[in-house]
């Protein structure tokens, strides 16, 4: 299955949620597995990006899906990106 990158930045609500309620962040996994999207690895990370997720999604609209339904809830912007496995690109280089 295709792996992306998700990199997010929680909004002023969103750190709310997050110290009031830090299990929120799993609760969040559990449902946008009801999409077809299963997290890999997920980090808070210092920096531009509060969190960087490592996911497998059918394909790039399920992404898509996913971003703009946790997006219009108000507490994080998201950036996706897709990601290819390094042997995968190497070979896709050769041919």
């Amino acid at each position: 299955m295709p792996l992306y990158i998700l990199m997010s930045t929680l909004t002023d609500e969103g750190w709310k949620t997050v110290k009031e309620k830090p299990e929120r962040i799993k609760e969040v996994n559990r449902e946008i597995e009801k999409y077809g999207v299963k997290v890999l690895y997920q980090y808070a990370t210092l920096g531009p990006y509060d969190f960087v997720n490592i996911v497998e999604a059918p394909d790039n609209k399920t992404i898509a899906r996913v971003s703009i339904e946790l997006g219009s809830r108000g507490t994080v912007q998201i950036k996706s990106m897709p990601a290819i496995p390094i042997d995968e690109f190497i070979n896709a280089v050769k041919k």
